[in-house]
């Protein structure tokens, strides 16, 4: 929803700090969400529910502007629920042919990041509203990426010199308020089988952590796409640097997880959507074993989306449960 488009120096004083060397104008715009969410399970009884219902109050800020060399400047600020500051920002500059190159403040994503889970959904994954549940995934924080297409496949490289930093600050500024850490890097690969419709995702990356440790993940998946159906697969895998030296897994915890996922499209207004997640540890002989059901229908300018997600064993402990259900109403205008 765009709701209105404003000069960048009318935000100088009050969104964006900016200098005399971008021009260009700032696009304002939001979404009209309302949402119902039920919780429940032993995993998921910690907080108490006051109400089950919200509507979305985000909204961003972005613009862009072409250099004299026919490069591309793109910028945008998320702001924060409560207004007037950054939740999240993000910079890139478009070299064409050459890629793009991106720096986030606080969620980069790309590289492995953006392969945590490729299962085709109707609304959201296996894991949405499931707490404290064990995932093999490669974490997200400040960073840079750079993007290209090399033969046919979609690359994505990282690198980030502290992912824990993630605390709001401008322009020739730092984050001290997280401990230093090893930095992070990963790659992430797509990519497309001919005319198959089978693709190949594939990716590694080595995670700093604040006790001088590395969490080395890696992931291969296969998503195959046949008329109105979508099946993927992919496994995920994170080993503690911790485990390799001392070869004991008391001092560092080793997980692998399993997804599949299928969806199928009904018609050109309703799909549907199932997925299996199953996370093993080196600290547990229990797996964490989460199912999900999606469905999404689409009318005009409105969707109705809804995921049911149901957990056993949830974060590796025995018996303990988690169940999850989120309806969403969304609107585009």
């Amino acid at each position: 929803m765009n709701i209105k488009k404003i000069g960048l120096t009318a935000l100088a004083g009050s969104l964006i700090a900016t200098t005399t060397g971008f021009a260009g104008e700032m696009m304002v715009s939001g979404a009209a969400k309302l949402s119902y969410k039920s919780l429940s399970g032993t995993a998921n009884v910690a907080a108490t529910e006051a109400s089950r219902f919200a509507m979305d109050q985000d909204l961003s800020v972005a613009g862009s502007a072409e250099l004299d060399n026919g490069m591309t400047i793109s910028v945008s600020h998320a702001l924060a629920a409560a207004g007037g500051t950054s939740d999240t920002s993000s910079l890139t500059l478009d070299m064409g042919d050459m890629g793009s190159i991106t720096y986030n403040d606080t969620d980069l994503g790309n590289g492995l990041r953006a392969l945590k889970d490729i299962s085709p959904l109707a609304y959201e994954d296996a894991l949405d509203g499931i707490t404290g549940a064990s995932s093999s995934v490669m974490p997200s924080g400040q960073g840079f990426a750079y993007n290209n297409s090399f033969g046919g496949a979609a690359v994505s490289l990282v690198y980030s010199d502290n992912l824990a930093a993630t605390a709001d600050r401008s322009d020739k500024g730092q984050d001290i308020t997280s401990a230093g850490a090893n930095s992070s890097s990963s790659i992430g690969i797509t990519y497309p089988v001919m005319d198959l419709g089978l693709t190949v995702y594939a990716g590694m990356g080595v995670a700093g952590q604040g006790d001088g440790n590395e969490h080395e993940h890696n992931m291969l998946g296969l998503k195959y796409a046949y008329g109105p159906m979508t099946v993927s697969y992919q496994r995920n895998g994170m080993d503690d640097q911790d485990n390799t030296v001392t070869g004991t897994a008391s001092n560092g915890e080793d997980l692998v997880s399993h997804i599949m996922g299928v969806s199928f499209a009904v018609n050109d207004s309703l799909s549907i959507s199932y997925g299996e997640h199953e996370t093993g540890t080196s600290e547990s002989t229990f797996d964490q074993e989460v199912t999900g059901y999606g469905v999404a229908y689409s009318a005009g300018g409105m969707t109705l989306s809804a995921v049911h997600n149901d957990a056993d064993n949830t974060g590796n402990v025995s018996g303990t449960t988690a169940e999850a259900t989120t309806i969403l109403l969304s609107f585009a205008f």
